[in-house]
């Protein structure tokens, strides 16, 4: 057979386009769980979160030797109180390593190549939230459970005996670890609007400690009423409860903050440099 008779098959050309990985959510998602994971700040942060929550409670069961006989509801709130009362010191934990989660990354320059890898940006944006949010609530579920484990026994000793099965109980120790996951999303995003971690922190730490201290002393009525909408306080109501909001009622306050600071984060990403 001579080489002229001979022809190689014809392979027909494809335009079809292959689909690009990087942009789907689920690979952005990915992407920002390794970044997450693989910073020391975030192993740092989770593993203060969890030991302040524990020895917070731990030191709160020591000190209250007049704890003594209780059952029923009574017993149970006596049980979230250690449960959750690290709450007050993890928030600000937490608070610091949600502007790093975004700031950090401005800092660095690396925040370049994330966008030039999704140039649409905001699925970025999304994306390390939703990480974060998720990540921060399961180890924020893990800081009070072990704080109720550890301080059950104690209290238990003294005739405080808490029911684990009752909803109250498992609803107060679920919103605040709810808390966490919500105070830790809204200095997330104060970090993506000011791009500054130091600025961040401050915003997110004078959100939560100096805006109420400030109002407290000012002896007017529009100022009390703000204070009772402040972040740090309707989100206390998710644990400590409260006379003034339900908890389903503080979450939807608590987006509303959140969703107050991620509208402008989403414009600013997309309308400036990185």
């Amino acid at each position: 057979m001579s080489a002229a008779t001979t022809t190689a098959p014809q392979v027909r050309a494809s335009h079809q386009s292959v689909p690009d990985a990087r942009l789907r959510f689920t690979g952005v998602l990915r992407s920002e769980w390794i970044k997450l994971t693989t910073l020391r700040s975030t192993i740092w942060a989770y593993a203060i979160l969890v030991l302040v929550q524990v020895g917070m409670g731990v030191v709160f069961v020591l000190a209250s030797g007049g704890l003594t006989d209780a059952t029923g509801q009574a017993a149970n709130q006596l049980a979230v109180l250690p449960s959750t009362l690290g709450i007050m010191l993890g928030q600000l934990v937490i608070s610091v390593l949600g502007v790093l989660v975004i700031s950090g990354e401005y800092g660095t320059g690396q925040i370049r190549s994330s966008l030039t890898a999704v140039p649409k940006r905001l699925p970025v944006l999304w994306a390390k939230a939703l990480v974060f949010g998720v990540s921060s609530f399961v180890v924020g579920l893990v800081a009070v459970f072990a704080a109720y484990a550890v301080t059950w026994p104690m209290l238990d000793a003294r005739g405080i005996t808490s029911d684990i099965t009752d909803p109250s109980l498992w609803g107060s120790l679920v919103g605040g670890a709810g808390y966490l996951a919500l105070i830790g999303l809204l200095a997330y995003f104060l970090g993506a609007v000011l791009r500054h971690t130091a600025g961040g922190i401050a915003a997110a730490l004078g959100l939560l400690l100096v805006v109420p201290t400030v109002l407290s002393f000012i002896q007017a009525e529009w100022a009390t009423v703000i204070g009772q909408w402040l972040p740090g306080v309707v989100g206390q109501s998710l644990f400590f409860g409260s006379e003034i909001f339900e908890p389903w009622q503080a979450v939807l306050v608590m987006l509303g903050w959140i969703a107050v600071v991620a509208l402008p984060a989403a414009i600013l990403l997309k309308r400036r440099d990185a």
